[in-house]
């Protein structure tokens, strides 16, 4: 698989880790649009919210458990902003899913 997500989580490719367990890794975007963006990604491959099932959903709840401390480790205080992109219309750039957590200062009310 040519994923740079997938990539990224195995390690071949490195990252500035935020956060890492067995089944999510959270990493400093590498082309930030706020003051701190972090991406946080399953190991697993699922292509983006449009490919949620019942079988691999659970693992969208257990990053959402995880981002209030992911967001405090990176540094974010004060509110932070969580973003998905599903498809081209909607600008995923990267075909595996992955949220933002963007903070670390006021935010615009229109960011993508």
């Amino acid at each position: 698989m040519d994923c740079i997500f997938c990539k990224i989580a195995n390690g071949q490719i490195p990252s500035s880790k935020v956060y890492e367990d067995d089944k999510i890794l959270a990493f400093h975007d590498i082309n930030p649009e706020a003051k701190i963006h972090v991406l946080v990604i399953p190991k697993c491959h699922i292509q983006s919210v449009g490919e949620l099932t019942e079988e691999n959903s659970s693992i969208v709840a257990y990053i959402f458990e995880k981002i209030p401390a992911i967001a405090t480790k990176a540094g974010i205080t004060n509110g932070y902003r969580v973003i998905t992109n599903c498809g081209p219309d909607a600008c995923q750039s990267v075909l595996h899913l992955h949220f933002h957590i963007l903070g670390g200062e006021q935010l615009p009310e229109h960011i993508r």
